[in-house]
């Protein structure tokens, strides 16, 4: 899916890197907060609410939860314009924002695909792999 994607979308101009990193930073901080807080929500704060009969931790963090659930969506459409999701790969990373531990999954194939995506614009390190040994 990565692959055909990749081919048939727009090339990646030099100049839209920086923008496209930030876009990623901002995708990934948000991703990592919405799955944070949602693993705390599934975890901590459903069994206190139904087995202890204290909502307070259900309240605090599914209210933040949610507010910060629709930015990760915005972040995720912005980086997904930027570097041309399909339409079905956004929906999916919009989609795993709703399960535990599945954001970090998600988060972690988008970083690669764009990280892919931009090695193929970036230029190579002069002198990077190389193995230089003395004598």
């Amino acid at each position: 899916m990565t692959d055909q994607t990749a081919s048939s979308a727009p090339p990646i101009l030099a100049e839209q890197v920086p923008g496209i990193r930030s876009a990623l930073f901002r995708y990934r901080f948000m991703a990592y907060l919405v799955g944070t807080l949602l693993i705390v929500l599934v975890c901590v704060g459903m069994p206190l609410k139904y087995l202890g009969g204290n909502g307070a931790v259900v309240t605090w963090i599914g209210v933040p939860h949610g507010w910060l659930y629709m930015v990760l969506i915005v972040t995720a459409y912005d980086l997904g314009r930027r570097v041309h999701w399909p339409w079905l790969r956004l929906v999916l990373i919009a989609l795993a924002g709703t399960v535990p531990f599945l954001s970090f999954v998600a988060e972690y194939y988008a970083r690669k695909d764009v990280n892919q995506r931009l090695a193929a614009v970036e230029p190579a390190p002069a002198g990077g792999d190389e193995d230089v040994r003395p004598g």
